[in-house]
């Protein structure tokens, strides 16, 4: 056996048994249901930052974000953004939330918003977000860790893999449910601050071991400022579409195209429009809207780790790894070997990566470790436990919440509404079996399914931005109009993308292709929910409803609201968010194609040495980072209330869910 399988098989099983001892300790911690759903309301700031640090970055930007960088270049490069527009949900909504939770006493999203709403519809649909969300984002995480496992074990002794796919992907789900079904959020969250860690470093590595193969930074820029004065690539170039016409590796094709999607119109010099970058960062910012944040929310003592998780971990720390580290690695590759067009066209440095990467872009990053076999094969053992955590991390999270969110919002709710602790943990550590089994069915039987679905998860959770807005912002929203608006939204995301046109073309109907406009399925849903939402709260306003929602709203006044000296600044603010989404992610990034040199122009063209849409992002990054600390800090949005909160409820183990003075 090769050196490379024992070390991974060592490092592997070293992990694993930390999980596991902290899935006991958290058993046995975990007295009440609050302390098994959401850890007693007493996760420590340091614990918060990194565990829900790992928890928005999952799997997928560790091996899927550098694939597609890769595959589509530059352009596709903007979804490194997500590193501020994810915590900027939670800068939106998070103390709020927290506020709320203190407040009442609650435990899932589906109860607040119950409450408030004072309807049971839009808990169901809560639910039902929790579990489109769950899923089959958790079966892609599972998925990748089985593929990732086959290739590290591939060897010449077993050209087919050591451990199959299969076989990968269901021991880390048996391990994934011990630890989580046996400790809840509190051992997810000890387990994930490791998790954050390996996924930074592993990154990290794998980024310096692109950059070491290619031949160092400057050798780096030379190829691509050859490659880019070729039209080499998935989509060729731009064709002029408002971006110039250039090699579409270093340009966005324009702002928005018409026709694209519409019929089997496909779009002109790559997919990633000005519009399409703007939409598909909606549909990243639901990771932080979805039912599970609430849940991590609600699990604090108090809102200061929030600032700091959304500024310095999120946005600053993993968006500097991801602007320079991730972007090498999908771009190097090009020049390694995997490009079969650049091979050819003699602009490659060497050939180690191979072409199966065009068929599989996600396979680029275990690729990347077995050039370590040779002479570093106990690095691959610990670069792959790095891969398994950042897969991890995302899974156990939502695997845990929506075990909560399935007791306490159906069986608690509806079946047996004095449930005891130890019941609530039983059925919840029941409910985290159902949706790993459920995920690992998809994943082995129906990977196609997967794929539709797990496109989906993310654009399902931003449909919550909605009746957050509502309970956090707005009272003139009506529960009528939150709740279909909610609905319509989850139906304008599914027959905007793969898994609705599939369910439409097998009734032989075909109106429009996915994304249709080049605007991502989380655009078409997020305007379909907003339009119904304030059409239906028009119609349905009530003074004794609008009297109930506002004891929320002036409790949120009266321990929410910036203080008078301040106010001044919230124009700013609107300015500041609305410039910075519009130039940065949006339809006005097509300046950053050629403001800092034409990417044909050479590296002597390029005012700073790399390309100007490279340039462009970097800049926009730390403009981001300075909005996301304007706002968490300077507008108070994720600052400690300056007035305590009291509880209302002490405990709601046992509790009725009616909150006294509500």
């Amino acid at each position: 056996m090769e050196a490379k399988i024992i070390w991974l098989f060592v490092f592997v099983i070293l992990y694993w048994a930390y999980c596991i001892f902290w899935g006991i300790r958290g058993a046995r911690m975990a007295r009440t249901a609050s302390d098994y759903f959401i850890a007693g309301r007493k996760l420590s700031l340091w614990v918060f930052v990194l565990a829900a640090t790992a928890t928005s970055f999952s799997g997928w930007t560790f091996m899927g974000h550098p694939g597609l960088i890769y595959r589509d270049g530059f352009q596709y490069a903007f979804a490194s953004f997500y590193t501020i527009t994810i915590p900027f949900t939670g800068v939106i909504f998070l103390k709020r939330q927290w506020m709320l939770g203190k407040r009442f006493g609650y435990v899932t999203p589906g109860e607040m918003l119950s409450d408030y709403f004072q309807g049971d519809v839009i808990r169901i649909l809560t639910v039902v977000v929790a579990l489109l969300f769950s899923i089959p984002y958790l079966g892609v995480q599972l998925e990748a860790a089985g593929y990732l496992f086959n290739v590290l074990t591939t060897t010449s002794l077993y050209p087919t893999g050591l451990v199959s796919e299969n076989f990968g992907m269901w021991v880390l789900a048996i391990v994934v449910l011990i630890y989580v079904a046996s400790g809840g959020l509190r051992a997810v969250a000890y387990v994930d601050t490791l998790q954050c860690l390996l996924l930074a470093f592993g990154i990290i590595v794998t980024g310096l071991i692109a950059l070491s193969a290619v031949g160092g930074w400057e050798a780096l820029n030379e190829a691509m400022a050859r490659l880019a004065e070729t039209s080499i690539g998935k989509w060729g170039k731009t064709d002029g579409l408002g971006g110039g016409d250039y090699n579409a590796y270093f340009a966005i094709p324009g702002v928005i195209q018409w026709t694209a999607g519409l019929g089997k119109e496909t779009p002109i010099g790559g997919l990633w429009t000005g519009v399409m970058i703007l939409t598909y960062m909606f549909a990243l910012m639901g990771i932080q809207a979805a039912p599970a944040f609430t849940m991590w929310a609600f699990s604090n003592t108090n809102p200061s780790p929030f600032a700091p998780q959304q500024v310095w971990a999120s946005s600053f720390g993993i968006g500097f790894i991801l602007f320079f580290f991730t972007a090498i690695q999908g771009m190097a590759a090009h020049f390694l070997g995997a490009q079969p067009a650049v091979t050819e066209a003699g602009l490659a440095v060497a050939n180690v990566i191979p072409s199966e990467v065009n068929i599989r872009p996600d396979a680029l990053v275990p690729f990347y470790f077995n050039m370590l076999s040779e002479h570093w094969p106990w690095l691959i053992g610990l670069l792959a436990v790095c891969a398994l955590a950042a897969m991890q991390s995302t899974g156990a999270a939502y695997m845990s919440t929506a075990g909560g969110i399935l007791t306490r919002d159906l069986y608690k709710r509806y079946l047996n509404p004095g449930a005891t602790h130890a019941t609530q943990k039983l059925f919840g550590r029941l409910g985290v079996a159902f949706i790993v089994i459920s995920a690992l069915m998809v994943a082995t039987y129906s990977k196609d399914a997967l794929v539709l679905l797990g496109g989906l998860a993310v654009a399902f959770g931003f449909q919550m931005w909605v009746p957050l807005a509502a309970i956090c912002y707005i009272p003139w929203v009506t529960r009528q109009g939150a709740t279909l608006g909610l609905a319509a939204g989850l139906l304008g995301v599914t027959f905007t993308d793969s898994f609705g046109l599939t369910l439409l073309n097998a009734l032989g109907l075909q109106p429009w292709g996915r994304w249709p406009l080049t605007i991502h399925s989380a655009g078409w849903g997020i305007l379909l929910n907003i339009v119904v939402c304030l059409v239906v709260s028009a119609a349905t306003q009530s003074d004794q409803a609008r009297a109930h929602r506002m004891k929320y709203h002036n409790f949120l006044r009266e321990h929410a609201s910036l203080p008078q000296a301040r106010r001044h600044l919230v124009p700013v603010a609107w300015i500041v968010t609305l410039a910075w989404f519009f130039f940065g992610i949006g339809p006005g990034a097509v300046i950053g194609n050629d403001l800092f040199g034409a990417p044909d122009a050479g590296r002597d063209g390029w005012t700073f040495g790399i390309p100007s849409i490279w340039a462009w992002q970097i800049l926009f990054w730390l403009l981001g980072v300075a909005m996301m600390w304007f706002l968490a800090y300077k507008m108070e949005m994720s600052s400690v209330p300056k007035a305590e909160v009291s509880a209302l409820v002490e405990d709601i183990g046992d509790s009725s869910l009616e909150k006294p003075g509500v």
